[in-house]
């Protein structure tokens, strides 16, 4: 026997009037699917209200996974290159032991100035001015500011200038000017500059005047 079709229309028709009416004495289909669409409902709702923050949780922990993760390949490959930067650093180290053994200690400033002055004196030159000017302490090292004005030849100058150039004491030369004199001879002008590396006593007098410093800064 076939089972009678029922419309759409008389499954709807079951939905009608329910309100005010007792749950018991409702028709089969809203008696039976209601009570199952509030429990999926309810289920839903807990669900939600459990999981959420361990779906937070989950996040936040995926995204430290991500960090350490990205660290970690950081961190490789530093270890991989840890040999050539290793090299990098002993490199660097002799460069500036190098480049400290070129600056005189506080002793031998006076020698080196008598040794400028002598390099001119093998060229030719006469001396004008040959004056210090003052000391400028910095960070690591002190610098002195000599003014020189002295005469000669054009080569007996370049060569005085080569000559300072390649003096094993660091010493630089700047503000150069040069005029012609009657004689023929050129007259040179200049701002020469050498270095020393700081004594204990003063490195440790600028250590103690550093929060004087920062504080006057701060002002």
């Amino acid at each position: 026997m076939i089972p009678p079709i029922i419309s759409v229309k008389a499954l709807l028709a079951q939905f009608e009037g329910l309100a005010g009416r007792h749950p018991g004495l409702w028709p089969p289909l809203p008696r039976t699917l209601i009570p199952i669409l509030l429990a999926l409902l309810v289920i839903a709702m807990g669900g939600w209200l459990a999981w959420s923050p361990q779906w937070e949780t989950l996040d936040s922990g995926a995204a430290t996974e991500q960090k350490l993760r990205t660290e970690f390949e950081y961190k490789v490959a530093q270890a991989h290159h840890l040999d050539t930067l290793r090299k990098q650093k002993a490199e660097v180290e002799a460069q500036v032991l190098q480049q400290e053994r070129q600056l005189p200690a506080k002793s031998e400033i006076d020698a080196l100035l008598a040794e400028i002055s002598q390099v001119g004196v093998v060229r030719g030159l006469q001396f004008e001015l040959f004056k210090p000017g003052q000391l400028k302490i910095g960070e690591y090292y002190a610098e002195l500011p000599i003014e020189m004005r002295l005469s000669g030849s054009y080569h007996a100058l370049a060569g005085f200038v080569s000559d300072i150039a390649n003096m094993p004491r660091i010493v630089t030369i700047d503000h150069i000017a040069m005029t012609q004199q009657r004689d023929g001879l050129l007259a040179f002008e200049c701002l020469a500059h050498t270095f020393r590396y700081l004594d204990p006593a003063e490195t440790e007098q600028k250590k103690q005047r550093a929060p004087e410093r920062k504080q006057q800064v701060l002002r």
